[in-house]
């Protein structure tokens, strides 16, 4: 080979369409395993049979690590392990359809070629390729079998994340963008600075041909706790000396920053942004992945399956428990099989990168197999119990005095936690509600019988709970209820209107005493400001209903909201001789809208103009309006534009202009942001035609 240094063609468009990775932006061949791709060498003299290829990936390449593979030209594809089939030879060029196993281990491999003449052997480099997994592939662990699914949890770069609170979903674009510059090097990178690679390299890598070990890995890195991984959390609602986590609009962004500062800590992330960057990574490895959105979500720090929540006399929520009910949590599911614990717990799987809790020492969670999770199988590897809980907990709600430190049980509730789980339909922008996956319906026998089961798994039957609600306690019935009405839409710059509702359930008059208040909160419920407070006492006659109108003026919350927009309204109800009542709404406010205007057909290659329209809707002037836009195959990176100031009532209307680079559906992201109003978001689709 040496002597007439032969050319040599990877096929890079041939086997990248082949391979379903033409997306990427690269100069080099990124193919998935279990399936074939060509290479082509001309100028060659040698017979075949004398060749001999070597691919090698890690530090130390090594047979029996599977790490270094050597295989010579043979007449069939073999599916145990690598080969090379000839396809067909002309007068001086051969080509050679080179196959890996549907187990072999991805990542970036050396392929060298060794040819072996009259007992003397010389050999050449040709260069490298990367491995992915292969969801095409019925061998492959993460075979997907519904080709429409491979396009949209691996192929899709546009996603749509689930927000707000059970009673108000909304909804926001991000841009996965896994197919963008130099992010497939990063993922492979973050693998190298893994803390199991980092502790053996050698094993690490061996064991990278296994999605249940890499997303586990994985789930690890994308947060910073442990490993120095990508994004920071941070929920105390002040967000200084980086970006606010509800600024960000997609994950290119993110993991561009990780690489660029050399490997620090992203500022901020909070659990959507963490499931965004892991959806990206695995998506980008061709593990298929989506988000999940769970309504209502516990968070049990202490595994026992309930969570406490406390209140003091005045009705303020207390940040006292490492327990919390969140109004929203993001995670992921990945889809591939479980060998581990059989055919019946394969499919969706569990991964969560939020840093909530540590597992086997690391801030860590999953594969949980959703299955599992469903039946209480909660004694199954990885992190059952804790997601179990976060879809199923029992909510304990406790009236705290701190002067005594004595608890009192308000009320407890079965039906609370796990609602209205959501998560972006196959190849349309809607929420499908994916709730009934993930346990049985609420309320009904079944769903009791396999909390009994999971509780029963983890011990926490036959134990004695010190902290735990007497009998009497939760059989205990109240005397009134009460519950909080909407009146009218909450919206960001207007005042909120509220009615509070107290019934008298009892044939004789009972008298209250009602302690209001309401905070802004981060969207894990933690309180961050009080904003109003007030107090009522009224007799309520046997039967009687009465109402109380509620108004929270902008003026008194305009300084106090947090970027998630959030009021928790609370009101304890002291009924005399009787138990307290606990009556609590969750408010998620408003933006005003914007509205993204395509003046024309969108062609590629061809500039076309966008307006975006903005209406200051409040009664005083925004300033420090900016604009950010992004959108792949539309504009290449993030467009920013300064918007003038606008007085009350007024409307802005911004253009810029878009060069499409290839057809099809487009997703262009709008974040829009001022003093008053951070973050709007929205995105449009924009059809692209030749």
């Amino acid at each position: 080979i040496a002597a007439t240094q032969p050319s040599f063609s990877w096929h890079l468009k041939e086997n990248s369409r082949d391979h379903h990775t033409s997306k990427f932006s690269s100069k080099e061949l990124i193919v998935r395993r279990g399936q074939p791709f060509t290479v082509t060498f001309n100028g060659i003299e040698e017979p075949t049979q004398n060749l001999t290829f070597i691919a090698e990936t890690g530090p130390k390449p090594s047979k029996p690590a599977k790490t270094e593979v050597t295989f010579g030209i043979s007449s069939t594809v073999s599916k145990e392990s690598w080969s090379a089939v000839l396809q067909s030879t002309s007068s001086n060029s051969v080509s050679i359809s080179i196959s890996s196993p549907p187990n072999a281990i991805i990542g970036r491999y050396k392929l060298s070629v060794r040819s072996t003449a009259s007992g003397s052997s010389s050999s050449a480099s040709l260069g490298t390729f990367v491995l992915l997994f292969n969801p095409w592939s019925s061998g492959d662990d993460v075979f997907l079998s519904n080709k429409a699914e491979c396009e949209e949890y691996v192929l899709e770069e546009f996603g749509i994340i689930f927000a707000g609170s059970k009673n108000h979903i909304n909804s926001f674009g991000w841009n996965f963008g896994q197919f963008q510059e130099d992010i497939l090097n990063i993922c492979l990178s973050m693998l190298d600075r893994s803390l199991n690679y980092r502790q053996d390299p050698v094993t690490d890598v061996s064991h990278r041909n296994d999605p249940k070990y890499l997303g586990r890995v994985l789930s690890a890195m994308v947060n910073a706790n442990d490993d120095h991984g990508v994004l920071l959390g941070n929920w105390s609602g002040n967000y200084e000396g980086g970006k606010s986590p509800s600024s960000w609009t997609g994950s290119v962004e993110i993991l561009q920053s990780w690489k660029k500062s050399g490997f620090k800590p992203v500022k901020y992330g909070q659990c959507w942004v963490f499931a965004a960057v892991l959806t990206t990574v695995l998506r980008c490895l061709g593990i298929p992945t989506r988000t999940i959105t769970n309504f209502s979500s516990a968070h049990d720090a202490d595994g026992n399956l309930r969570v406490d929540e406390f209140y003091d006399a005045d009705g303020n929520h207390l940040d006292r428990a490492a327990d919390s009910v969140w109004n929203f949590h993001v995670w992921n599911e990945s889809w591939f099989s479980r060998s581990d614990l059989g055919p019946s717990y394969s499919g969706w799987q569990v991964l969560d990168a939020t840093p909530q809790e540590e597992s086997e020492g690391i801030y860590q969670c999953g594969p949980a197999s959703r299955h599992a999770i469903k039946e209480g199988d909660v004694d199954l590897d990885y992190d059952c119990p804790f997601v179990f809980a976060e879809v199923n907990a029992d909510c304990m709600y406790w009236n705290y005095d701190p002067a005594t430190r004595k608890k009192t049980l308000i009320f407890s509730k079965s039906t609370e936690i796990g609602q209205a789980m959501s998560t972006k339909a196959v190849g349309r922008d809607d929420r499908v509600d994916v709730t009934n996956d993930y346990k049985y319906e609420e309320g009904s026998k079944k769903e009791r019988d396999i909390f009994k089961k999971a509780r029963k798994k983890l011990g926490l039957e036959d134990k004695f709970d010190p902290t735990a609600p007497t009998q009497e306690e939760i059989n205990q019935k109240p005397d009134i209820s009460g519950k909080f009405k909407v009146a009218g839409p909450f919206e960001v710059g207007k005042d909120l209107n509220l009615i509070l509702i107290l019934a008298n359930l009892q044939s004789d008059a009972k008298t209250v005493h009602v302690n209001m208040t309401a905070w802004s909160t981060v969207y894990t419920r933690r309180p961050v400001y009080e904003i109003w407070k007030d107090s009522l006492s009224v007799t309520l006659s046997p039967k009687e209903e009465k109402q109380f109108p509620i108004k929270i003026l902008y003026p008194e919350y305009q300084q106090k909201l947090t970027t998630d927009k959030m009021i928790q309204v609370t009101a304890l109800c002291h009924v005399e001789g009787g138990i307290q009542v606990l009556v609590q709404r969750d408010i998620t406010l408003d933006n005003p809208a914007i509205d993204i205007q395509v003046l024309g057909e969108a062609k590629v290659n061809k500039e076309v103009d966008v307006e975006v329209i903005f209406t200051n809707t409040i009664d005083v002037e925004v300033m420090d309006c900016v604009l950010q836009v992004q959108g792949n195959d539309l504009l290449r990176g993030i467009l920013e534009i300064d918007v003038p100031q606008l007085k009350a009532g007024e409307k802005s209307r911004t253009k810029f202009k878009l060069t499409p680079t290839e057809k099809g559906p487009k997703h262009l992201l709008v974040n829009f942001s001022c003093d008053k109003f951070p973050d709007i978001k929205t995105f449009k689709l924009v059809n692209v035609i030749d």
